[in-house]
């Protein structure tokens, strides 16, 4: 890391802060996790945001290294570094406290980049600051103050009224944050009644004390002690003269008039979607009908879309008519996560049994989602971490959790993320899915009244009995099982294996298809992707009725799903 203090907001300026910021988020992140009152009790505000800021880290370093690797002796400017830092957190936003502080980054980055100064001194901070508060308000459907909103307003004021260096803007930025932070909870009945402060609030204070620190090379008091006061408020089981916890909301945006007035939706939705503005203006109005919690941040045909919705296809459906929505997330909320009534809510508590599973397109998301599973969307190319299933069990808060990889490369993967769960307590059993066909197979058959040994063996028997293929393009020459084939050609996998090699989609789905009944079959589904058209299902639902008159079949869209066509014979 960069040594600090900086004299300049310039591009070593952006990556030291970045860094200090993912340190500080990283110590803080359990401390913010701890109590969430506000709309949705998912405990992951901390989490949200320090993967958020990982994914700026990530992006920042990228540009650095890049202008290593070249010729030039120039590094990066403060415009490349600003742009990296705002798009790497829209891509990695988490959850609504994430979606916020992208935006944040990313008002502040339209400034620092505007004029493609080399560096910008504590008049370019404070026009930073004023610009990341105002478009992350406006990003929000309906601004609640005492939340993350509040904050940022509160530091952008204080920036306002400083004299000096960045150094000396900063500081007066922290310090506007922090007393707005520890008056949350008196503009928010439900923080007072909890003890506790806006978590996205929290959050934010942290990030502005690393902005401090980079400017000053001292740390803020505070953020090393992790703890702010709340005057007057008592967390149940805390003496009367003790500071109140810090906690917070993951929803800090949600219009709590409507929290106070009804249970709220059941699924968080975010995807990012590349569309034009007036497609995304459209949306938004969709949306806001839909469900609440709706945040869209973003800009230049790239947004991050974040609500929460009952309807989580309808969600889904209504990205797709705005643009082309991917990396698409669907949470399903726990009996004990809906929005918070006006009567005062018992601590949630966790769900007895919850299925988790790693899912390959957007259509599948939405499908797991419906039958009450928590999704990890594996996009071509780019797996998930261990990490992001430990989170994603996590989000399914329950005292039992059954993870479903889908795919034979992610064994390893689940395996390590399956013992860390079980050493924060989680009783968690693997079952060793290899494609998401035999995943659905397994939640056809979940029954969470059952014991939990029951059924696991059930799902696993369900998945075991499940043969499954993919039809999908060869991307260069290779020897396969099949022979060898050519970059174009069609190859149809069964068990994994290549069996087929084609020219021709429905040709060579019909032939994996029929070798998978030579078998045997009661049921087959069809998961199509993005690019194969309906006709195909048509034909090879029409072969099935004309060969084989006991086997039913069953049609699903699974979006970008890497492969062509899935298929599951059970």
């Amino acid at each position: 890391m960069a040594q600090v203090p900086q004299t300049f907001f310039d591009a070593l300026a952006v990556r030291t802060w970045c860094g200090l910021a993912l340190e500080t988020l990283g110590r803080a992140r359990e401390e913010i996790d701890a109590i969430n009152v506000y709309p949705v009790a998912d405990g992951d505000t901390g989490t949200n945001l320090y993967l958020t800021v990982e994914s700026a880290v990530a992006a920042v370093e990228a540009v650095f290294a890049g202008h290593a690797a070249g010729s030039g002796p120039e590094g990066p400017t403060l415009a490349d570094a600003a742009r990296a830092m705002a798009h790497g957190a829209l891509i990695g936003a988490r959850g609504n406290s994430g979606t916020i502080l992208a935006q944040l980054l990313r008002g502040m980055a339209q400034v620092l980049a505007d004029d493609e100064a080399a560096d910008a001194d504590g008049q370019g901070l404070r026009l930073a600051l004023r610009h990341a508060a105002d478009s992350a308000r406006q990003a929000v459907a309906h601004p609640v103050e005492g939340t993350v909103l509040t904050v940022a307003s509160a530091a952008a004021d204080a920036a306002d009224g400083a004299e000096g260096d960045c150094g000396k803007v900063a500081r007066a930025a922290y310090e506007g944050a922090r007393a707005a932070l520890a008056a949350t909870p008196g503009q928010l009945p439900v923080l007072e009644r909890a003890g506790v402060v806006d978590a996205g609030g929290r959050g934010l204070v942290a990030v502005l004390g690393a902005l401090v620190e980079t400017f000053t090379g001292e740390m803020p008091r505070a953020v090393v002690a992790g703890a702010v006061s709340v005057p007057g408020a008592r967390a149940s089981g805390e003496p009367d003269d003790g500071p109140a916890p810090v906690g917070g909301t993951p929803g800090e945006c949600a219009d709590s008039t409507a929290a106070a007035d009804r249970d709220g939706p059941a699924f968080e939705v975010i995807y990012l979607l590349e569309a034009e503005d007036p497609a995304v203006a459209r949306l938004r109005e969709r949306l806001d009908a839909l469900g609440d919690s709706l945040v869209v941040v973003g800009g230049d045909g790239l947004w991050n879309v974040h609500v929460h919705v009952d309807d989580a296809g309808a969600a889904v459906e209504a990205g797709i008519e705005a643009g082309r929505p991917y990396r698409i997330r669907i949470t399903h909320f726990g009996a004990g996560d809906v929005h918070t009534t006006g009567a005062e809510r018992p601590p949630r508590e966790r769900a007895q049994r919850a299925v988790v599973a790693v899912v390959p397109g957007e259509g599948l998301a939405g499908l797991y989602a419906e039958a009450g599973a928590t999704t990890v969307l594996a996009r071509p190319g780019e797996p998930p971490a261990s990490g992001e299933l430990v989170q994603a069990v996590r989000r399914a808060h329950a005292r039992e959790v059954v993870l479903l990889p889908n795919d034979a490369e992610l064994r390893h993967t689940a395996a390590a993320a399956a013992e860390q769960a079980r050493t924060e307590g989680i009783r968690v059993a693997l079952i060793p899915t290899r494609s998401a066909v035999q995943g659905i197979a397994a939640l056809a058959v979940h029954e969470p009244e059952r014991r939990f040994d029951e059924d696991v063996v059930s799902m696993t028997s369900a998945a075991g009995a499940t043969r499954y293929a993919e039809v999908t393009v060869a991307e260069r020459q290779s020897w396969t099982m099949a022979g060898i084939c050519q970059a174009g050609d069609v190859l149809g996998l069964i068990d994994g294996d290549v069996a087929v090699i084609g020219a021709d989609v429905a040709a060579t789905a019909e032939t994996v298809l029929d070798r998978m009944l030579a078998a045997g079959g009661e049921m087959v589904t069809l998961v199509l992707g993005d690019d194969v058209p309906e006709a195909i299902a048509e034909h090879l639902e029409g072969r099935v009725r004309e060969g084989y008159l006991a086997v039913d079949t069953v049609v699903y869209r699974g979006g970008r799903q890497g492969a062509l066509l899935l298929i599951g014979v059970e």
